[in-house]
Formats: structure tokens, C-alpha cells, sequence
């Protein structure tokens, strides 16, 4: 039976700027566990493309203000990678910018509102956010240029992290905003997207572009390696899905009975009860010859994490 520690760092450091290539930057916020995310940022002649913001007003100034000691030039893009609030609650604060992302995006910024997670989180200082959506969307990509240099926007053609999920990538210099189908040195999180579809676009649209370099969505800048881990983590949730439900087991007792083993040590291992509930969807719409990434009662699994956490709210220090 697995234990619920969340492996936190006591202390976690200060956020960082990381230049990836030139031009082209990673802000790292150490531990990468809930709602503390990766942002990164183009720095061109004429202006600063972000991507994404930060789940508080504190932190999303914080990184402004390191974009401003890189770049005298104002942010024009911010780019969304998906819809989660640690990625776009700080949207409000870049009023000149212009928002892009997918157009499900767009949509699920909306639709989830502003922060309301009471009797989930620890008390969070979300500070003043206010929901600022994409207002420029599309259904399957976009190029965009930080002066000569390519950017490419690609919705990645199915539900994975969530229903819509882009990755940025950078051809020339071989870097990848992975934004969080890569977790790394954290728990993967697919509740809200699919298990089986972030196997799929990990093989089949993320591997195939040897990057080089890739920015996860949080934890450290990383290379191919983690994809591997990625992946390795998936495959194991599914295969501890299939087992379970075979053994009439609902996915509170299924992750309740499972040894993590090799993932023991990630951040955040209550995701586990969120992934099993994603992957039994995935297998009943496997069974069912039905698509994948449906609506699931979040409120109801984000309780079943609580519970397996010990009844104690879970941790988050953003």
C-alpha cells in the first residue's frame, strides 16, 4: 500500500531564468508541485511572446518582473498552453498582451472560473486574479515569430494532459515548451484529459521531434529522457487501471492498494487516485467504442484525493 507523502523540498528556492537558447528563455519555480508551474519567454527586438502566467498574483508579478530584467520591451503574446489556473490565472496582469491558445482553451478558461478549490488546497493567496481568457484562438495551430525566429503553436489533436493541450516548438533550435504533458520529478496529472491519449500524443507527436532541450510544465529543463518517464508512469496507471477494475476495485481502493514502486519519490502521488479515475473512463470508452477526455465529476475525485491524502486538505505552497 502506497504512502500519500507529497515529498515536498523544505526548502524550495527561489524562481529562476533560464536561457534555453538565445533569445529564448525558461523561468523555473521550484518544486513544481501544485499550482507552482513553468513559464518561459521570447525576448525579441520588438516586444517579449510569453508563455503562459502563474496560479497567483504574487508570483505572476514576480515573473514579470524578471521578464523586465531580461527585456526592456513589453510582453505583445502570451500564449496559453492549456487551461489549468496555475497557467493562465495570471492572465489579468498582461492587459496589452494578446492572449492565443486553442480555441477548447479558451472555452475551459471560462467555463472553470476563478479559483475554488475550498477543502482541496491548503490555503492559497491567490491574490487579486480575475479571469482573463484567450481572445485569439485556433483549432489547430499557429506560427508565430519572436523576430526572424519560427515559433510554432500546435494543438496536439486529442485529449492528454487536458482536451487542449499545445506545445510550442521552436524548429531551429530544437527547444520544446512541452507545457505539462512533461512533469518532471512530479507526479503526471490526466484527470482531466485522457490516460491513453497522453500515451498517443507523447509517441506519436511529442517523440518524433527530438528536441533537444524541452521546458516542461514544471520541474527542471529537461531532455528526451523525460518523455521516457513520462510515458513509463502512464503505462503503469493503466496497466494498475485494468487489474483493479477486473478486481471489482473502484479507484480510491485501487490506488489505497498500490505500491508506487519507481514513483514513490515523485511530488504530488494523490494524483494517482485522479489518474485511475481518468483511466477507467478511458477503458469504459474503449469498451464502449466512445471518444475519450469526457467530463467527469471533478468535485467528487478531487474528495477521493482528500481521502487518500489522510482527510487533510493537499498540499500546495504557491
Amino acid at each position: 500500500m502506497s504512502s500519500a507523502a507529497h515529498h515536498h523540498h523544505s526548502d524550495l528556492g527561489p524562481p529562476r531564468v533560464q536561457e534555453v537558447s538565445d533569445g529564448v528563455f525558461a523561468r523555473i519555480q521550484p518544486d513544481g508541485s501544485w499550482f507552482i508551474n513553468n513559464t518561459g519567454f521570447l525576448a525579441g527586438r520588438g516586444g517579449v511572446t510569453s508563455i503562459d502566467t502563474c496560479s497567483t498574483e504574487r508570483r505572476t508579478r514576480d515573473y514579470l518582473d524578471a521578464i523586465a530584467r531580461v527585456s526592456p520591451g513589453p510582453v505583445r503574446t502570451l500564449i496559453n498552453t492549456h487551461h489549468h489556473g496555475d497557467h493562465t490565472y495570471g492572465n489579468c496582469l498582461l492587459p496589452g498582451a494578446t492572449i492565443v491558445a486553442h480555441e477548447r482553451c479558451r472555452e475551459e478558461v471560462i467555463a472553470a472560473g476563478p479559483p475554488r478549490y475550498a477543502g482541496v488546497f491548503e490555503p492559497v493567496d491567490w491574490g487579486d486574479v480575475t479571469i482573463a481568457p484567450p481572445f485569439l484562438t485556433y483549432a489547430d495551430g499557429v506560427t508565430l515569430y519572436s523576430d526572424e525566429l519560427r515559433c510554432d503553436v500546435r494543438y496536439v489533436g486529442g485529449p492528454a494532459h487536458t482536451t487542449n493541450d499545445s506545445i510550442i516548438w521552436i524548429p531551429e533550435r530544437s527547444v520544446l515548451f512541452a507545457g505539462d504533458l512533461i512533469f518532471n520529478g512530479g507526479t503526471p496529472f490526466l484527470l482531466m484529459g485522457s490516460v491513453v491519449g497522453a500515451i498517443d500524443v507523447l509517441e506519436n507527436v511529442v517523440r518524433p521531434l527530438s528536441p533537444r532541450t524541452i521546458v516542461p510544465g514544471h520541474g527542471e529543463v529537461c531532455g528526451t529522457e523525460s518523455i521516457e518517464v513520462v510515458l513509463g508512469y502512464l503505462r503503469f496507471v493503466l496497466d494498475t487501471a485494468r487489474g483493479a477494475r477486473a478486481a471489482g476495485l473502484d479507484p480510491l481502493a485501487a490506488a489505497r492498494d498500490t505500491d508506487l514502486g519507481e514513483y514513490a519519490s515523485l511530488t504530488d502521488p494523490e494524483r494517482l487516485v485522479g489518474n485511475l479515475h481518468r483511466a477507467y473512463a478511458d477503458l469504459d470508452a474503449e469498451a464502449a467504442g466512445g471518444g475519450l477526455g469526457v467530463r467527469l465529476d471533478y468535485p467528487a475525485i478531487q474528495a477521493d484525493m482528500v481521502a487518500y491524502n489522510g482527510g487533510k486538505p493537499l498540499t500546495c505552497l504557491a
